[in-house]
């Protein structure tokens, strides 16, 4: 994915930051529980085909190892 056309993207629906992840080939709204598809290296931007994120997908990606404090 070309990080010059991820740094222009927005959410269509709150224009909040997406999140890129490369395992599952999807932007993440964290703010909308959404994750919309890239297919073929162009990213779908369409509400109707985004899917629901699941609970621990919308929390943030943790930095640290448990017990780390």
């Amino acid at each position: 994915m070309d990080k010059q056309l991820l740094a222009m993207l927005v959410c269509p629906q709150c224009q909040g930051k997406l999140d890129y992840v490369r395992e599952e080939g999807e932007l993440h709204c964290r703010y909308d529980g959404l994750a919309y598809p890239i297919k073929d290296d162009i990213p779908v931007m369409l509400p109707d085909e985004a899917r629901q994120l699941s609970v621990d997908e919308k929390l943030p990606a943790s930095t640290g190892s448990p017990g780390d404090a």
